[in-house]
């Protein structure tokens, strides 16, 4: 992601992933982060990447796989259950589907254009919709939430 990826109003973020571009709800307090994290590391052009080492260079897609062998380092519960940020998009998409349902899950994953059977022709989600399930998992409104009430808050626990 690059700063013109991150729009901080809107609390949106463009993905560019499997072939596809879309933009992707997330919290206003994430989107302020990753702002924050970006000028306070170097970046200052449109093009510039938002995730960066101290040093201000861009990090690599690797650096993920090296955080996640040392947090397993100091917390072998976290090697134990093979945590990963693949294992927490799972974990999340699994929230979305249980709560707001399968068209939903597709589209939070991005996979709203993939071909399935019949029937995910018929199930679709739109980016409110997203958005509706980012605000209840995170307990934060959104701007382009539509549902009514009170965002609901995220029920995993994870056993050590």
């Amino acid at each position: 992601m690059r700063l013109v990826d991150l729009d901080r109003r809107s609390g949106l973020v463009r993905l560019a992933e499997k072939g596809t571009v879309r933009w992707q709800p997330v919290s206003l307090d994430l989107a302020e982060h990753l702002y924050e994290h970006a000028h306070a590391r170097g970046a200052v052009l449109s093009t510039d990447r938002l995730l960066r080492y101290r040093n201000g260079q861009p990090i690599s897609s690797r650096r993920y796989d090296h955080l996640w062998k040392r947090i397993g380092e100091r917390l072998p519960w976290v090697a134990a259950q093979g945590i990963s940020t693949h294992w927490l998009r799972h974990t999340t998409l699994t929230w979305v589907e249980r709560h707001f349902g399968y068209g939903v899950a597709r589209a939070y994953a991005g996979h709203t254009d993939s071909p399935g059977s019949s029937t995910t022709t018929y199930i679709k989600a739109d980016i409110q919709d997203v958005a509706d399930a980012l605000s209840a998992m995170t307990g934060q409104p959104h701007p382009l939430a539509t549902m009514e009430g009170t965002p609901g808050v995220w029920p995993m626990t994870i056993r050590r």
